[in-house]
């Protein structure tokens, strides 16, 4: 019995011919990815394919065609329209997911969960370049007997307004478990950035943390907008300008942000659930 080498000819790259060979090997049932000859073609032209984006999350080609081979194997590419468009994404939430279990340290499954998705890498105090004091306010010293009633107050102004923004969310029909971690997300960037409209700026850009929530980008920029607000100056001092966490922040009750009718369209009908169908 002669051994038959892949041929790399045989491997269409374009949607149908990927379809046909994909459907011939579920057709052809158990083992039939181990004993066709035109598989080992076709991963080796994926890790080609995806080189590129597994070098940008400092992984190996390999891993991205793994990614890949346990995407083809679904009815969802399958029966895709453009089956290589499903794989690429199937691929690259993957990857980020692998890239961001090693930076933080965990499985890559736990690394998917939308509650990790406020979390960055570990890194020293010593390599930020302010000091390490404007990062705790146990490692800072007040005069005595000043700030701490005060301190104490803002930070459970702080908890309330963080906990009144998820519960808006929640009651415009997004789920809490995604809205808790968007809002956890978006204020550990409010911390680190110098100013809203930059943390705004770096976060409509945060693709990673868009995937990790599984928002599409028309959920992902309709909730900073409502939570961020405009951050046009001349915009500063009107609801749309100011954003619901400041609104919350300088006492005004959740009742009142229920009652705004432009801001309750934007969040309801961005909600993910209806997003997500249209």
């Amino acid at each position: 019995m002669h051994h038959v080498c892949p041929d790399r000819s045989r491997v269409v790259p374009h949607p149908e011919g990927l379809r046909a060979l994909l459907e011939r090997l579920h057709d052809d049932g158990n083992g039939a990815w181990r004993r066709d000859a035109d598989v080992a073609a076709l991963m080796e032209y994926t890790a080609g394919r995806y080189a590129s984006l597994a070098r940008k999350h400092g992984l190996d080609p390999w891993e991205a065609a793994s990614a890949a081979f346990d995407a083809m194997r679904t009815p969802a590419v399958r029966t895709a329209e453009d089956p290589w468009a499903v794989i690429t994404r199937a691929v690259q939430v993957t990857l980020i997911a692998e890239e961001r279990g090693n930076g933080l340290l965990c499985s890559t499954h736990q690394a998917r969960r939308p509650q990790y998705s406020g979390f960055h890498d570990p890194e020293r105090f010593s390599d930020r370049e302010n000091p390490l004091t404007n990062y705790h306010e146990a490692l800072q010293v007040a005069p005595a007997g000043e700030a701490e009633d005060e301190r104490d107050e803002k930070a459970t102004g702080v908890v309330r307004a963080v906990e009144d923004t998820i519960k808006l969310l929640t009651l415009l029909d997004w789920p809490e478990q995604t809205a808790r971690a968007a809002i956890e997300h978006i204020c550990t960037r409010l911390g680190e950035a110098p100013s809203r409209a930059s943390a705004a700026e770096s976060l409509r850009r945060d693709r990673h943390a868009r995937a990790v929530l599984d928002l599409s980008s028309t959920s992902w920029n309709a909730l900073l907008r409502a939570i961020l607000g405009n951050p046009d100056p001349d915009q500063a001092h009107t609801a749309v300008g100011r954003g619901v966490f400041f609104r919350l922040l300088v006492g005004e009750p959740l009742r009142a942000l229920l009652t705004d009718d432009d801001l309750v369209l934007l969040l309801g009908l961005n909600a993910p659930t209806l997003a997500g169908a249209r």
